[in-house]
Formats: C-alpha cells, sequence, structure tokens
C-alpha cells in the first residue's frame, strides 16, 4: 500500500487477483492524475483498506472468496455515504448490475471494455456522476423492455448476496460469519427469499440462482 499523492483522483482497487491488480494498477497510474493508494483482496480487507485510506474512488470487484463486492459496497457505504464506488467485473447480468447500484455502486464497468472506458468511468464516478460501460447499458436497456422482468428484481442486495452463497453450498453459520449476521437472521433472510420468489425448495433456489448467473461469482 502507498501513501496517496497531494492532487489527483486517489483509488481503492479490489480484485481477489494480484496479477489482475497488478495490471489494471499499471494502467490507472499510467493517468498523471490517478494515484491508487492501496489495493485489497476481498470484502473485509476492501473495507479495512477503505477506513485507513479513503480513498476517492473504490474500483471493485463483484466476485471474491467469501463475501463478494456487493457486500464490500453495502458495508463501506454504510460507513461512508458519500463513498464513490465503481464495480469492476467479468458479470453483466441485470439482476447483478442492480444489485449492485441498490447496494451504493456509482458505476458499472465490464472487464472486457476498453481501458478508457474504465478510465472514463472513474474520472465520472470521482465527479459524482453515474457511469456505465456501453455493454451494461444495453444490458440494462434490454431488461427495462422486458414486461415480466427478473424474479430477483423482488430481492434485495442483502438477499442476493445470501442466495449466491446458499447456492453456492456454503452453510447458514460460515454465511452469518461472512456478512456479520447471526445465524438467525440468515435463517429469516432464507425463508424471505423463498417467499418472495415463489420458490419451496432450496433445490428451487440453486436452479433459480444458476440460471441468473449468481454461482458464477
Amino acid at each position: 500500500m502507498t501513501v496517496s499523492q497531494t492532487k489527483g483522483i486517489s483509488i481503492l482497487l479490489v480484485d481477489d487477483h494480484p496479477v489482475v491488480r497488478q495490471g489494471y494498477r499499471r494502467v490507472l497510474e499510467h493517468q498523471s492524475d490517478f494515484h491508487v493508494v492501496a489495493e485489497a483482496e476481498n470484502a473485509a480487507n476492501a473495507y479495512r483498506a477503505f477506513k485507513e485510506h479513503t480513498p476517492d474512488v473504490v474500483v471493485m470487484d463483484i466476485s471474491m472468496p467469501g463475501a463478494s463486492g456487493l457486500e464490500a459496497i453495502r458495508n463501506i457505504r454504510l460507513w461512508n455515504s458519500g463513498t464513490r464506488i465503481l464495480v469492476f467485473s467479468m458479470h453483466c447480468e441485470a439482476a447483478l448490475v442492480k444489485a449492485a447500484f441498490g447496494a451504493g455502486a456509482s458505476g458499472y464497468v465490464t472487464k472486457g471494455s476498453e481501458p478508457a472506458a474504465l478510465i472514463k468511468a472513474i474520472r465520472a464516478v470521482a465527479r459524482g456522476e453515474q457511469a456505465m460501460s456501453d455493454d451494461i447499458a444495453h444490458v440494462l436497456a434490454v431488461e427495462s423492455l422486458t414486461p415480466s422482468g427478473s424474479i430477483l428484481d423482488q430481492l434485495g442486495e442483502r438477499e442476493i448476496e445470501i442466495l449466491r452463497q446458499l447456492a453456492a453450498g456454503v452453510t447458514k453459520e460460515q454465511i452469518a460469519s461472512n456478512l456479520n449476521l447471526s445465524v438467525k437472521t440468515v435463517q429469516n433472510y432464507h425463508y424471505l427469499i423463498k417467499t418472495k420468489t415463489g420458490m419451496r425448495t432450496d433445490a428451487q433456489l440453486v436452479r433459480l440462482a444458476v440460471e441468473s448467473g449468481l454461482t458464477n461469482l
């Protein structure tokens, strides 16, 4: 971790792959006004690094071991509601994108985008604007034209995170630990998820999660 420069946009880079972080760090710091002040490989460390460095922008992956980027976004925003967080992920499913914005993200760019799209988005969210790569804008536009929408639209970002972990075979006890919740609270969320989605069994929940791309996180 390095110390922030006095000028420009300070950035916290969150991704569980060191090589990926290294590559994107080089891309970002090629911009004279970008300064990566810290890196983190999981949601818990992202939260700690944010509190220590208070960067201008957090560039956050969604897919990480344990709690996902959705939970990291949620926790960071609870600490500082004005935080500007840009999701940078390989995933472009509408339900995940909406969950990220629901958790408090300011923008969403896919890793398949050109580096220029990421740089442009960082500048936009640093100005307090919302930003999306073209493919994400297209996904949301198409989804909004679908009359039936998605079953996952019934779920909040915390419920989607718990569904993701349940579908991955994580026990309720471990989910509670990952998300700093009581086991009873996780059980209550489990019941609410079934009620909202109309799924009667865990097998049906797993199938829903798989079809929605949640298990790829």
